[in-house]
């Protein structure tokens, strides 16, 4: 599949652009967020997802991996297809969508396009305490803290049990042993 795309801006419309990769132009269906920091001419790379079906193949572009990282979790909620998520983190910041999800503020959900209350309800039920994407979890830590955060919340804990226990273990000299450290407070001293 098609991951990533380095190119020129040549065409820009409504919820799609052409970028062309050394002759070649990829149409790509962007949200308004990334059409909005884009102008024809520009350099851009795009994160790519493809989306294949019996009878098309159509990619989606984003400049930001956490925002391609919160379509995956959008398409994997019964009912919304790509198209729909696409339309849907047009309608705000992706930071504030999940907000909204961890919220469970059905609500502001419905003010997204295309998504009713249903859907809305869906996208709490499915992915509420799951949008925990280590760039947005660690954003304001040093280097060092922002991967043992990360690799503890590979391993499944929590969000907020990681954030507690980076801030009791204070100063991290080195990964490793922050890791080792995290995991010891996390499974209370054994």
């Amino acid at each position: 599949m098609i991951a990533l795309i380095t190119g020129k801006i040549v065409i820009i419309e409504e919820s799609q652009v052409v970028v062309d990769v050394n002759g070649v132009g990829y149409e790509l269906y962007c949200s308004s967020n990334s059409l909005d920091r884009i102008l024809v001419g520009d350099d851009v790379r795009f994160y790519t997802y493809t989306h294949v079906r019996e009878d098309q193949l159509q990619l989606f572009g984003f400049l930001e991996t956490f925002e391609k990282q919160l379509f995956h979790s959008f398409i994997k909620v019964n009912g919304i297809g790509p198209k729909m998520a696409m339309q849907a983190l047009s309608g705000t910041r992706p930071e504030q969508i999940v907000r909204w999800i961890e919220e469970g503020d059905v609500k502001a959900l419905m003010k997204l396009p295309k998504l009713g209350k249903k859907k809305a309800e869906q996208l709490v039920l499915t992915l509420k305490g799951k949008l925990v994407f280590a760039e947005e979890a660690a954003t304001n830590l040093d280097p060092i803290a922002k991967e043992v955060s990360s690799a503890l919340m590979n391993l499944g804990y929590a969000k907020e049990q990681v954030d507690a226990v980076l801030k009791e273990m204070g100063d991290l000299s080195d990964t490793e042993t922050g890791v080792r450290q995290g995991l010891s407070i996390l499974s209370g001293g054994l």
